[in-house]
């Protein structure tokens, strides 16, 4: 990915805008990420107002998004929902068609519905606009309670900060785990929250009783061969396996199977990227106990065989992804379908 085309039109929601541009426009080649070619188009270049009373100047049209190799949608603001500009829903078609990445922020998900390309799929939007894209468009499964969903390469996510977590999902891919955590780390904000997270948890700020989980979730990342169980972990958080997985659902958005899964695939990524240890090792120390389990999950999670992404993303000595391919063999026997 080296390209990637903003499209804005009137009505943009400014922070929803700024999470692309941060994401995919900023100079960050002192830290040896690699800068994208980043523009902001419009269907009419020149003044486009934002929905918060101050507009920008736009230089480009469209004409740069039906190459480029993203195609990012700002928020559509509600009484554009049903006379979406023609021109906006033909770059999405054809940004689909040739198999670009594309990826909508909060409301930007009605125009991929408007333009066709959800018909089929799984897609979210913010919470409250779920009933809406619902009934106006029932060939989509709509998920109104997680943070992004990624169907292909076509990538819509929930509101506000959410979408940041679907533009580090996508860099992610692109860049590998290492460099995308650099990124987030300039942004001060969570490497990886999982798009399976829930859109709001319970308690927006968690009783003071509450942090101590944190305890618990630092031996978990500290001891993730292990097999845990919630009594256990319960048992370290003093609390009954029942109220432990209340209160860290309610704390985390997500259950503590599902937490621990996400973050053994994390570090399985780290491992790829920066050790030459082979795949029975990684999969040990990540907790999936053999390369075969590893396989499995990692490519149900990611879409890419660990062997496949070790080549990909490999930071450390060239050596390693000839020991990477000699594996490649084997990892595509196991991932082939029984006869």
């Amino acid at each position: 990915m080296k390209t990637v085309a903003c499209i804005v039109t009137e009505g943009f929601a400014p922070f929803e805008f700024g999470v692309a541009c941060e994401a995919f426009g900023l100079d960050r080649s002192d830290d040896g990420i690699p800068n994208f070619d980043f523009r902001i188009v419009t269907p009419d270049p020149g003044v486009v107002p934002s929905k918060m009373g101050f507009s920008i100047n736009v230089e480009n049209d469209l004409s740069f998004a039906y190459e480029a190799d993203l195609v990012v949608v700002s928020p559509a603001p509600r009484q554009y929902w049903h006379r979406i500009d023609e021109r906006v829903l033909d770059v999405v078609r054809d940004a689909v068609a040739r198999d670009a990445w594309v990826l909508s922020v909060c409301s930007g998900s009605f125009v991929l519905a408007a333009a066709g390309v959800l018909d089929g799929r799984r897609a979210t939007t913010h919470w409250m606009y779920a009933p809406a894209m619902t009934e106006m468009y029932p060939k989509i499964e709509v998920d109104p309670d997680v943070l992004y969903v990624q169907d292909g390469r076509i990538i819509t996510s929930a509101g506000t900060a959410a979408g940041l977590d679907a533009c580090l999902h996508l860099l992610r891919q692109e860049l590998g785990a290492e460099m995308t955590n650099r990124i987030a780390r300039r942004m001060v904000v969570p490497p990886q929250r999982d798009g399976g997270q829930a859109q709001f948890i319970v308690k927006p700020l968690p009783e003071v009783q509450s942090l101590s989980l944190a305890p618990v979730t630092d031996w978990m990342l500290e001891n993730l061969r292990l097999d845990l169980t919630v009594d256990q972990l319960a048992a370290k958080a003093h609390m009954s396996p029942r109220t432990f997985a209340r209160r860290f659902k309610a704390d985390y958005g997500a259950t503590p199977a599902a937490w621990l899964a996400r973050q053994r695939i994390i570090h399985a990524q780290r491992l790829l990227e920066q050790t030459d240890l082979g795949l029975d090792r990684i999969a040990y120390e990540s907790g999936f106990g053999s390369a075969a389990v590893l396989r499995q999950n990692f490519s149900r999670v990611l879409g890419i065989t660990p062997t496949a992404y070790r080549a990909r993303f490999c930071c450390t000595r060239d050596d390693m992804k000839t020991d990477a391919a000699a594996e490649a063999s084997v990892a595509q026997k196991e991932l082939e379908p029984v006869a």
